[in-house]
């Protein structure tokens, strides 16, 4: 026999099975958010609603209804978290890339433009009286066409 520690196996009853197998064929419900409010692993719930199918559990579900009505409750305010959190994070996303492209454009309007460029080094130099012009218009002064 392995040394450690021995993993505890909970057992649950049929009608525990039962009730969490009703809960998860509620309209809009996901396994996940039952399983979660109930402390059960999702797999757990998904073999249970396979055996509920197969007719391996019988019996009837939790008669005590308000304890059921907590469990529904918990189980849509795990949607709205969900749903909530997914919001959240599509918010910050938008945000992360309105602050970059703000960022972007104050960056932009600091560099002049290209042809800005040319206008400024040509005007910088207010001690030389002769303008400064490109090398092509230096070669083709004098020449005529052909």
């Amino acid at each position: 026999m392995p040394q450690g520690r021995m993993r505890r196996v909970h057992r649950y009853s049929n009608e525990f099975k039962i009730t969490a197998v009703k809960l998860a064929a509620l309209p809009g419900t996901l396994i996940q958010d039952v399983a979660k409010a109930l402390d059960i692993h999702p797999f757990m719930l998904s073999r249970w609603k396979k055996q509920y199918r197969e007719g391996l559990i019988k019996g009837k579900p939790h008669p005590d209804l308000q304890k059921l009505t907590k469990m529904e409750e918990k189980v849509s305010d795990q949607q709205r978290i969900r749903h909530l959190e997914r919001a959240l994070q599509k918010a910050r996303l938008e945000n992360d890339l309105l602050k970059k492209t703000m960022q972007f454009d104050v960056e932009r309007r600091r560099m002049p433009s290209p042809l800005l460029r040319g206008i400024i080094k040509s005007t910088a130099s207010p001690s030389s009286a002769s303008t400064t012009t490109s090398p092509e218009a230096a070669t083709t002064r004098g020449k005529k066409g052909p």
